[in-house]
């Protein structure tokens, strides 16, 4: 699952760092919103809920709306490649909700809402589960995911499955992030020219873009919160073990998670709400139903008063516009009667980069063989033969970059090797215990804060990602909470030159009540998501949809 430009030798650009992105931008003014916004692309779930049970809508006429927009805006136009295929079977599925709306029981609040998954999440229907990879692409999954199964029984719509960089940015450490053989680059919604980051880029691209309510993201680290942050819109990487990770193509059991994209923390909140809970297909989410509770409960617009907030300065100063945007946010909080420590330091920071590469390339090797045993009708059934396939087509799949992250993966062992067993100790140790444990324990603190990231970066696909570091041995806002297991909640704060910036809370495990609420609290009065414009470049001309 998702690993935001992935990992390296210290921390490289797998834990994608604060970067020091592109040239430093001055501040610029807001984004203007949309003349005419669609009547149902940028609705939240609780307006559209309104609608549907006032008579004036119902789930086929939304889920037809949102294809048809798909179809202008993904397919043609501004041609996002965000959405990689969507479900022949959505409109009838719409239709059948729509009849079973009356009768339904204690309808939850995704009834009758579409949804769409990353292309790394099983489905039981006539759906293809890639990760992006055409080596993939024989046949569909046996079975939904346990999320699925969720998300079904709740009687929430799957639209279709979205692009992300393939393999979940596991492959080389020279990707762009949002390119897949199977889908092509993804484009950011704000500026086309501008990459969505990743590994989740379609997720989080067609949430901006109004393709789809919400949709779920994952994430092994960084790949929820880095397109939720240069995407603008929120994003939650929950605790390890709060969400099932059956049926999820894997990159490491001991850091991989699905999360809730959506535009708003409550559309986000009502999402983990239906997806949180234990799965016996998958062992580590056995304390799950112990802590899976109603989010929506921790929507309180007072959520900031009282909070006791650290500031990690360790992971900001790399980028000028993501420091303004902190300081505007910081300042903010202040006034809603928070209580902000600054600065707080995150002990071992600086150490958690090698630990953390070593786990995940014997992790991943164990873990995609695993996977790929689960696969029946495909010819690859090991991670060799996904490295084999990958040569043999390579003018396909690696046109712009290789496989070296396989190729380190395939040279690993058994998990019982001391260098793993080692390392994954050292990095749970550090990053959670004598890391975020220990800065919230000796302040006394809420939550930790950082920015998540600074504006998007050009898109290369020749060079890779531009995500370079102030400091080659810090990793970037995601790592320390992805390391743990920890849950953090990236949130719109501000714009530069058109483009998002946001800001990330991350704190102690199952703390997601918590969390949810300072990042409601911190939305209702930064009021800072606005729609995009799709500008062909920063400062450039929108590029209209086909109508």
């Amino acid at each position: 699952m998702p690993h935001s430009p992935k990992p390296g030798v210290t921390v490289n650009r797998s834990a994608v760092h604060l970067a020091a992105l592109v040239t430093a931008l001055l501040a610029g003014p807001a984004l203007a919103a949309e003349t005419t916004p669609p009547s149902v692309a940028y609705a939240s779930i609780g307006q559209l809920q309104q609608r549907m049970d006032a008579g004036t809508l119902d789930s086929r006429q939304l889920t037809q709306e949102l294809l048809e927009r798909i179809q202008r805006i993904d397919r043609s136009g501004p041609t996002l490649r965000a959405v990689i295929e969507t479900n022949p079977d959505a409109l009838q599925l719409a239709g059948t909700l729509d009849d079973a709306r009356g009768s339904a029981k204690a309808r939850g609040p995704l009834y009758g809402i579409p949804v769409l998954l990353k292309d790394n999440i099983d489905t039981g229907d006539r759906m293809l589960t890639t990760a992006g990879s055409l080596a993939l692409a024989d046949a569909p999954a046996p079975r939904d995911a346990g999320l699925v199964e969720r998300l079904r029984k709740a009687g929430a719509l799957v639209l279709g499955k979205t692009n992300l960089s393939e393999w979940a940015n596991f492959r080389s450490n020279h990707a762009s992030s949002g390119w897949s053989g199977r889908g092509g680059q993804t484009k950011n919604p704000y500026v086309l020219d501008r990459n969505p980051c990743g590994s989740s880029a379609g997720s989080a691209a067609a949430v901006a873009a109004g393709l789809a309510t919400v949709a779920i993201g994952s994430e092994t680290d960084g790949s929820i919160i880095c397109p939720a942050a240069m995407n603008g819109i929120v994003g939650i990487k929950p605790s390890l073990g709060l969400v099932s990770r059956s049926g999820i193509v894997p990159i490491s059991h001991s850091q991989d998670t699905a999360g809730p994209m959506a535009r708003n923390v409550a559309d986000a909140a009502a999402l983990l709400s239906v997806i949180a809970g234990s799965d016996p297909r998958d062992p580590a989410t056995a304390e799950a139903d112990r802590h899976a509770t109603d989010y929506t409960k921790f929507l309180d617009p007072n959520g900031l008063k009282g909070k006791r907030i650290g500031v990690v300065r360790q992971l900001a100063g790399a980028e000028p516009n993501a420091d303004r945007v902190l300081e505007q946010s910081i300042a903010l909080m202040k006034a809603q009667g928070a209580i902000i420590v600054d600065p707080v330091v995150l002990p071992h920071l600086a150490e958690l980069g090698k630990p953390e590469i070593t786990v995940l390339l014997y992790d991943f090797k164990h873990d995609i063989n695993a996977y790929l045993a689960s696969r029946s009708g495909l010819k690859v059934k090991t991670l060799a033969d996904l490295i084999a396939f990958n040569q043999a087509h390579a003018g396909e799949e690696m046109p712009w970059f290789g496989q070296e992250l396989f190729e380190q993966a395939e040279k690993k062992g058994p998990l019982s090797d001391k260098a793993y067993t080692e390392a994954l100790a050292q990095a749970k140790r550090l990053s959670g215990p004598q890391g975020i444990d220990a800065a919230l324990k000796a302040q006394h603190l809420d939550a930790l804060l950082a920015p998540s990231w600074g504006p998007a970066f050009m898109t290369d696909p020749v060079l890779g990602d531009h995500i370079v570091s102030g400091d080659p041995t810090v990793g970037g806002a995601s790592q320390p909470a992805a390391v743990a297991g920890y849950p953090s909640i990236t949130v719109p704060a501000g714009f530069a030159h058109g483009l998002p910036v946001g800001i990330v809370l991350f704190g102690a495990k199952w703390s997601e009540p918590t969390l949810i609420s300072i990042a409601y609290g911190f939305e209702q009065h930064a009021k800072a998501w606005q729609p995009p414009q799709f500008l062909d470049t920063v400062g450039g001309r929108p590029v209209a949809a086909t109508r």
